[in-house]
């Protein structure tokens, strides 16, 4: 994520000045944190005014919260609408990754995919290995989908589902899940999983009876999706990086 901060001519800068200039707080403010030992780098509580730091390399924590480095990368969340292909090309023609972002001047990597008829949150960014790390499964970053599926829903079946459901490919652990909504012929449910084995979602539901009718992930990690409109894009504030940058360790 990159600032308009200038760094010494041996590419570092004051501590407090690097905090203020990331819009952490004031400068005195800042000096006041540094004191009172809210201020961690690379591990290290530094509490002595004037230190210098790599914005680029040095891992800054302030008051617990990790504040991610200066870099020229990009961090980017997109509504995927239903229909939209999860790459960047399609050698069928159908509109792809590249269609909504074809304003921006980074080659972008897609964090995961989402189904072509899946909508919702995807993260884009120029950052590899961000993108490997947080669509690994041993980081067990947790995804967050609604549902609507056919037939309403029971809590027996929510409480089969939080078992454990066994697929043809392997079982699935879903950490949480709640139904939001039932009618006569429907319901909408709430699954938290942190898998991203192929149509998953899908196939969870319908293996316990519920075939799903439409399907969005709203939150991925710590990111919610909240009001952005369907195709289009945000960045990703620093406070929502940095959080994603502990998860995966970087």
């Amino acid at each position: 994520m990159t600032r308009d901060i200038a760094v010494d001519d041996d590419g570092q800068l004051r501590l407090q000045k690097l905090l203020a200039q990331s819009g952490v707080a004031s400068r005195r403010r800042c000096e006041e944190l540094m004191l009172e030992g809210e201020v961690e780098v690379d591990g290290e509580i530094v509490t002595r005014l004037g230190t210098k730091v790599d914005p680029r390399r040095a891992v800054i924590k302030v008051s617990g919260r990790r504040l991610p480095p200066i870099s020229d990368h990009v961090y980017l969340v997109l509504n995927k609408p239903r229909g939209v292909v999860s790459t960047m090309s399609d050698p069928q023609g159908r509109r792809t990754l590249s269609d909504l972002v074809s304003d921006r001047k980074e080659r972008l990597f897609h964090v995961g995919r989402l189904d072509t008829d899946t909508s919702g949150l995807l993260l884009l960014t120029n950052d590899g290995d961000f993108a490997h790390r947080m669509a690994h499964p041993s980081f067990e970053v947790e995804k967050t989908y609604v549902a609507e599926v056919a037939g309403r829903l029971a809590k027996g079946t929510v409480a089969d589902l939080l078992a454990g459901v066994t697929l043809e490919d392997g079982p699935v652990e879903v950490r949480r899940a709640r139904v939001i909504a039932t009618a006569a012929d429907k319901s909408i449910v709430e699954l938290v999983i942190h898998e991203g084995r192929n149509r998953i979602v899908r196939r969870l539901l319908d293996q316990v009876g519920h075939p799903v009718r439409q399907l969005s992930r709203t939150r991925f990690g710590p990111i919610e999706l909240g009001t952005l409109r369907g195709g289009a894009l945000r960045e990703l504030s620093d406070d929502e990086l940095g959080q994603l940058l502990e998860l995966v360790g970087l």
